[in-house]
């Protein structure tokens, strides 16, 4: 039985705007399955969806062989999930918030110190508050509390973003150990080549199968930036109203003109060589041809 299986799953805000449209993926116990596509192609939608944090509008999807819908809760418990741009409790120490994120679970965190040193943290590290936490540890910390309950399915949303090079290899280590030693399987979303498959270059891994998540707003949008003509910038946004005065441009000094050096912003042709009158006492200027 497959771990994820989605027929046509698809998703739409009102009319007009599809968020992911079309998916059918089959995910089998043991693998490593990557989805890939630009921003905005649905990779996160999908997630969403798989978790019952959202309702399809087009299709059905399976966790487990239990229906996203109807069973959201109980996928949830056996899942390990790690969001996009995770936000933590930063008046917590690093321990405590995972102590904290694995009691929400009512299940032991027994692989939580093979990930802490796998990760390199130290005990003054875990000591510190979440809010000193610099954003490549902020990953870290997050990674380790979706893995650290033994989940049988982990869904990481772009997990590798904001770890060094030695970090994300000591990441994938970990999700190879895991298919080894537990088979269970692992999804993981990714924009670009160091989260998705690459042929060739040394240092970066590649997912054994890969989805290729595209939504056809996001297709329409690059069929239309590719027709445009190169090197041009179209700006957006409202136009000048036509009642509102043209804007003054304003005329540059050569360099070496010296006829601009040491003017007021009053001393223009017609304006009083005295500049500014004075303000009387009380905000009350003087009329013309009475005395100041």
């Amino acid at each position: 039985m497959s771990v994820i299986a989605t027929d046509g799953l698809g998703k739409r805000y009102g009319r007009s705007i599809t968020a992911l449209e079309g998916l059918t993926i089959d995910v089998e116990p043991g693998e490593i399955f990557g989805f890939l596509g630009p921003n905005g192609a649905g990779k996160s939608t999908t997630i969403r969806l798989l978790l019952g944090f959202l309702h399809p509008t087009a299709g059905r999807a399976t966790v487990f062989g239990l229906d996203t819908e109807r069973s959201s809760v109980e996928i949830r418990a056996r899942v390990g999930y790690l969001p996009g741009g995770i936000a933590l409790y930063d008046s917590l120490t690093g321990h405590d918030l995972l102590a904290y994120l694995a009691d929400l679970y009512d299940r032991p965190a027994p692989d939580r110190a093979e990930l802490v040193d796998r990760f390199e943290f130290s005990d003054r590290d875990l000591r510190r508050p979440v809010r000193d936490y610099s954003r490549g540890m902020r990953q870290k910390i997050g990674i380790v509390q979706a893995l650290q309950h033994d989940p049988e399915l982990a869904i990481l949303d772009e997990p590798t973003e904001g770890l060094d090079p030695l970090m994300q290899r000591a990441f994938y280590g970990i999700l190879l150990v895991a298919r080894a030693v537990r088979g269970g399987a692992r999804v993981r979303p990714g924009r670009d080549h160091p989260q998705g498959p690459s042929r060739g270059t040394p240092g970066r891994r590649r997912a054994p199968r890969a989805a290729q998540a595209e939504c056809r707003n996001a297709a329409r949008r690059s069929a239309s930036l590719a027709r445009r003509r190169p090197g041009r910038i179209r700006g957006h946004g409202p136009r000048r109203p036509a009642h509102l005065p043209p804007r003054r441009r304003r005329r540059a000094i050569p360099p070496g003109d010296r006829r601009g050096a040491g003017r007021r912003p009053d001393d223009r042709a017609g304006a009083p060589r005295g500049g500014v009158p004075r303000v009387l006492r009380g905000g009350a200027r003087p009329r013309a041809g009475s005395p100041e």
